[in-house]
């Protein structure tokens, strides 16, 4: 019994790593999504700069789209991910605080 069980645990030690990986780059994702529509909601990111942002992360999912085509993100390719996404965190923080703010009591325009 033992026999079957151990190279169970030894095929879901090694699936578990794989589709945490995966999840961490969509999950990274939707914090930053909500990390700009927080902005928006506050007034910290004016509308253009919420339309740039987005670009940004639309053009991050289309590249893991491209690199998960063939089923698979190999070390490379998370690292290239994961240097967009640090590359997009830093550029969501900065128009967060360069001063530029929707100014106070006007509405929100734009998505």
């Amino acid at each position: 019994m033992n026999r079957t069980l151990t190279p169970l645990a030894l095929i879901a030690s090694i699936a578990v790593p794989v589709v945490a990986s995966a999840n961490t780059v969509d999950n990274r994702q939707d914090r930053q999504a909500e990390r700009i529509e927080n902005g928006r909601n506050n007034g910290s990111i004016t509308w253009t700069e919420g339309i740039k942002l987005r670009a940004e992360q639309r053009r991050i999912a289309r590249t893991e789209t491209a690199l998960k085509s063939d089923g698979y993100l190999s070390k490379s390719d998370r690292t290239k991910l994961n240097k967009m996404q640090n590359e997009a965190s830093e550029n969501i923080s900065s128009e967060s605080h360069d001063g530029w703010h929707r100014l106070f009591g006007l509405p929100r325009v734009g998505r």
